[in-house]
């Protein structure tokens, strides 16, 4: 058969949001390019899952991305406990392993691709080797593992795993937090089982830039962590201006009603308060959040929602209570929005009306964060969260950590006068340490947009991975 396709890129996400988003922005990114497929696979649901949330990234063009929707077994789907003593979310677990029976269809897709282009080359989430291994029988075929977390993050966990292989600076040790608590074991093994098959990867590709994590990507590239293999820094994956931007006139009007209770707000006087797709809260929690918020005096964005379920379109969701009538007074007195549906959290970030962003430092969202230029106020829950909060904090000074102990913030209700504090700190004017933060996350996001603009570093890097897989 005659090759239609110079490069056919497949990228394999692992299921759950953040990773499904990262990668479906990387999609869009690679599409940009003359002359290269891109195919984004996943089961029916997730595919499903990542479409539908995507917001305003496929209006633009909406067949620019080849969808696969897999059918796969039924597989448990139950709610989240918040009441658990682990904030990991393992009600999760069934639906990461039910990704273990995409090996098949991904086989048969990449043999049916390598028929039409003179290369394929799949791009595939750390926690989906074990998926996309067949590419290895197929001659035309090559693979690059996508990493989800930040370069700071995967660099410790690597050269812990490898026993210390050199010495690095005492400093970088200071504060770090331990991995306790942060997964289950289920995760743990789950995780364990995917090493082994990325040693037939060709590089690494990391959601992040050289102007947040240069030193840290230069660590990644020592001996014997690089294991002779190139590295990449090509995000801010996610667009740097607003998704609004592109928008047609008709497609804003019917934006979220938060976003034009934004409009209405004074610039940089709202915060946005959200702990992603995989943490649900003790109703204690909620409550001691209320009164901090409510005590600062601040106008706040809340995205007041339960973790995911496996399957997110399968059953009822908790309806969070708050404390009696108090969602009805910050209405009243226009302090506040309780957003219970999918919040578009890219377009309020990028919104001049916001300050700050109280996050659960998932990757995803301090990218987000970072590259509108907001500072965060991190609240680190589980996974890769509670060192993501130390690179944000301590290392790049664009954030306050709520409770500088981990094991305080893991195992305790933070209270509501610790909550008001931080708040205060981080949107006052005459607050000399939070002026310094806002500064510095105004002057890291600036940097970030020009390094992803025409010369930038981080557009020469997505430049250089292009020339490199249709070299």
């Amino acid at each position: 058969m005659t090759t239609k396709y110079e490069v056919v890129v497949v990228i394999v996400p692992f299921p759950a949001q953040g990773h499904l988003n990262q990668l479906l922005h990387f999609s869009s990114l690679i599409s940009s390019y003359n002359n290269i497929q891109v195919h984004y696979v996943s089961t029916k649901n997730h595919t499903r899952q990542a479409k539908i949330r995507a917001h305003g990234l496929l209006k633009k063009n909406p067949n620019i991305i080849h969808f696969h929707e897999f059918s796969i077994p039924s597989f448990p789907s139950p709610p989240p406990n918040p009441n658990s003593n682990i904030k990991f979310p393992s009600h999760l677990q069934p639906s990461f392993e039910s990704s273990y029976h995409l090996r098949g269809p991904v086989a048969s897709l990449l043999r049916s691709l390598s028929s039409i282009a003179r290369r394929v080359v799949v791009v595939h989430d750390s926690l989906m080797a074990y998926v996309v291994q067949d590419f290895t029988t197929i001659p035309n075929a090559e693979s690059y593992n996508f990493h989800s977390v930040s370069a700071f993050t995967i660099f410790f966990f690597l050269w812990e795993s490898m026993g210390k292989p050199f010495p690095i600076e005492a400093e970088l040790l200071d504060n770090l937090p331990s991995l306790e608590g942060c997964f289950t074991s289920e995760f743990m093994d789950f995780m364990a089982s995917q090493r082994k098959y990325s040693k037939f990867d060709s590089g690494n590709i990391y959601n992040t830039s050289r102007v947040i994590e240069g030193k840290f990507m230069n660590l990644l590239e020592k001996e014997p962590i690089k294991r002779n293999k190139t590295q990449w820094a090509i995000g801010p994956f996610n667009p740097i201006t607003t998704i609004n931007n592109y928008l047609s006139i008709g497609q804003q009007q019917r934006r979220h009603k938060c976003l034009s209770w934004l409009d209405k707000q004074s610039p940089k006087s709202v915060i946005f308060i959200s702990f992603g797709t995989t943490t649900s809260l003790k109703d204690e929690q909620i409550k001691e959040i209320c009164i901090g918020l409510e005590k600062s005096g601040t106008k706040f964005i809340w995205a007041l929602r339960d973790a995911d379920k496996g399957d997110i379109f399968c059953g009822q969701v908790r309806n969070i209570e708050l404390p009696k009538g108090y969602e009805e007074r910050i209405i009243m007195k226009n302090k506040g929005i309780i957003v219970r549906d999918w919040a578009p959290q890219l377009e309020i970030l990028g919104h001049l009306s916001i300050g700050a962003f109280m996050s659960h430092c998932g990757w995803n969202s301090c990218v987000e964060s970072l590259s509108m230029g907001v500072p965060i106020i991190a609240w680190p829950m589980h996974s890769d969260q509670p060192r993501n909060s130390i690179l944000i904090t301590k290392f790049l000074k664009v954030g306050i950590i709520i409770v500088n102990n981990w094991e305080s913030c893991r195992n305790e209700i933070v209270k509501s006068n610790i909550i008001e504090q931080v708040i205060v700190t981080l949107m006052l004017n005459n607050n000399i340490e939070g002026n310094e933060v806002r500064r510095r996350a105004a002057e890291l996001g600036l940097a970030i947009r020009r390094s992803v603009a025409e010369g930038g570093i981080t557009r020469k890097e997505l430049d250089s991975f292009i020339a490199h897989i249709t070299r």
